[in-house]
């Protein structure tokens, strides 16, 4: 049981991470930024599943 925790709690890590650093990557501004982050560290899933749905875009994203 421990051990599927602690796979889903790495997922979890890994899809923050890649939240974050697209967040950081958009052409949104500054003060969109910290506030994006701020909920995905606070709120990690739903800070994640929020930030999916309605968060600012990578410029790398050009479709």
């Amino acid at each position: 049981m421990f051990e599927i925790a602690g796979l889903g709690s790495l997922i979890l890590l890994v899809l923050c991470l890649w939240a974050i650093i697209s967040i950081l990557g958009s052409s949104a501004t500054t003060g969109t930024k910290v506030l994006w982050v701020l909920l995905v560290i606070l709120l990690p899933l739903i800070g994640f599943i929020l930030w999916l749905s309605f968060g600012p875009r990578s410029t790398a994203r050009q479709t």
